[in-house]
């Protein structure tokens, strides 16, 4: 269902009340209204209308200081300026306050309602456009022309262009928020928000505020109405990332809004319609967590409509080469540094290693190696200046004569490395796994599984 724009009229006369709200209601918005100035400022900032109507001289506080104090609290609403005594300089001092338009009274019910159409249709053109930059600034190309990716893209172009919900399962590191993006992008919905919440990084009891928004008061410090992230998405598509980190009791009101399309802001009585379309990911097995009972059964299968597996980067090893140069060339553009290049024997040998870490491991190795390499031709043996010294680890695998596969000679030089960034860093497992770009979890299980004591 459509949001109906909302439209608060601001006059002393209650018959121009109600005659700009019945004919704008006509129109198909949400019309409320105010009698002076303090309750319009409080109306601003309990309802967040989409425009305003205000009229110029009112008892109190006239238009103007009230469009001047509206301003510095709402900077992005748009107002319309009324006069019955209009002048050059009321118009004049009206547009420097940051007004949209200026009608003089007598008011022109057909002009009123097409400067009240201009004012959305130049306000909608600003969020698509806002929207259109991000997707410019971000470069959400998916790289690789493996199997699983090309068969990944082929999908995205199947599924994009529906309303349908999107589940999307991949290790730490894969890329989940990209494939969003470009599920997104692809989709009629590129021109609206992309509206990311990481579940796993917002305190339980702010989950809400930030999902739903909340009212004044609602809770202590909530000194004004916040939109919530349903509202900023509207029309547009909303990220749940780490969704399986989701608390029980968060879950249970997800399920309901996602279920009905519509909610209350904490704190608030205010039935909110909203549409969205759902992108959930997680780097969980869900079917499990159901089972343990850290999952609900039925968001699962709401939420799981077109499923989606990111392939890890170990499944993908052709793409390695390609990825690897991609980042340099991205480094060096937004550093402004010149161009580095990968010998192919380094590009091999990066291709040798299964990168625990998925994509967010190599990028995070190829900025150290650009940062650290003095020269602009990077080959094998610049890699000991970042920690991974495979030649001198590949030299010593020849020589142990009990390593027979090279996924033991890739445990054994993990392993090495791994003690040493330990050593370095005085065993604090949260240091090593930032510096060595791996996910703390993600070492915590290697360190567990190759018996090392820390």
């Amino acid at each position: 269902m459509k949001q109906q724009p909302k439209i608060l009229v601001v006059d002393d006369e209650s018959s121009i009340r109600q005659t700009l709200s019945s004919i704008l209601e006509d129109e198909g918005f949400d019309v409320f209204g105010a009698s002076d100035g303090a309750q319009a400022l409080a109306l601003m900032a309990k309802e967040l209308p989409d425009a305003v109507l205000l009229d110029i001289w009112m008892p109190g506080q006239d238009g103007l200081e009230v469009l001047r104090e509206a301003k510095k609290r709402h900077p992005g609403l748009q107002f319309i300026v009324m006069s019955g005594h209009g002048t050059i300089e009321t118009a004049v001092k009206a547009t420097k306050l940051g007004a949209f338009d200026f009608i003089e009274k007598p008011l022109s019910i057909e002009k009123v309602v097409i400067v009240v159409n201009n004012l959305l249709n130049v306000s909608r053109l600003q969020a698509d456009n806002a929207q259109l930059l991000n997707r410019v600034k971000k470069d959400i190309t998916l790289i690789g022309d493996s199997e699983p990716m090309q068969a990944l893209r082929a999908m995205i172009a199947k599924v994009a262009p529906t309303n349908s919900w999107v589940l999307i399962n991949g290790e730490n590191g894969t890329g989940k928020e990209l494939v969003a993006q470009n599920i997104h992008f692809q989709s009629v919905r590129a021109a609206r928000a992309f509206v990311e919440v990481n579940c796993a990084a917002i305190p339980e009891d702010l989950i809400e505020s930030e999902l739903f928004g909340h009212e004044k008061g609602a809770f202590t410090g909530a000194t004004q109405q916040k939109k919530g992230r349903f509202d900023l998405a509207h029309g547009g598509t909303m990220f749940l990332d780490e969704i399986g980190d989701m608390s029980l009791k968060t879950q249970a009101k997800i399920l309901r809004i996602l279920q009905e399309q519509r909610f209350e802001r904490v704190g608030g009585t205010t039935t909110i319609v909203t549409d969205v379309r759902v992108v959930a990911a997680t780097n969980k097995n869900l079917e499990i967590e159901i089972k343990t009972g850290r999952f609900r059964e039925d968001l699962y299968y709401r939420l799981n409509v077109i499923p989606f597996k990111i392939p890890a980067l170990r499944e993908r090893t052709s793409d390695i080469p390609h990825l690897a140069q991609k980042f340099l060339e991205s480094f060096a553009r937004e550093s402004g540094s010149r161009k580095k290049t990968f010998s192919l024997a380094a590009l091999n040998k990066l291709s040798t290693r299964e990168w625990p870490g998925n994509v967010r491991e190599l990028r995070n190795f190829v900025e150290r190696v650009f940062i650290l390499t003095p020269g602009d031709f990077i080959d094998v043996g610049d890699f000991k200046q970042v920690g991974l010294n495979f030649t001198e680890a590949i030299e010593n695998f020849e020589n142990d004569k009990q390593i027979n596969t090279l996924r033991e000679a890739r445990a054994e030089f993990e392993k090495d490395f791994i003690l040493k960034k330990l050593e370095e860093n005085q065993g604090n497992i949260s240091k090593t796994a930032e510096v060595i770009g791996l996910e703390r979890s993600h070492l915590h299980r290697k360190i567990k599984s190759y018996g090392i004591e820390v």
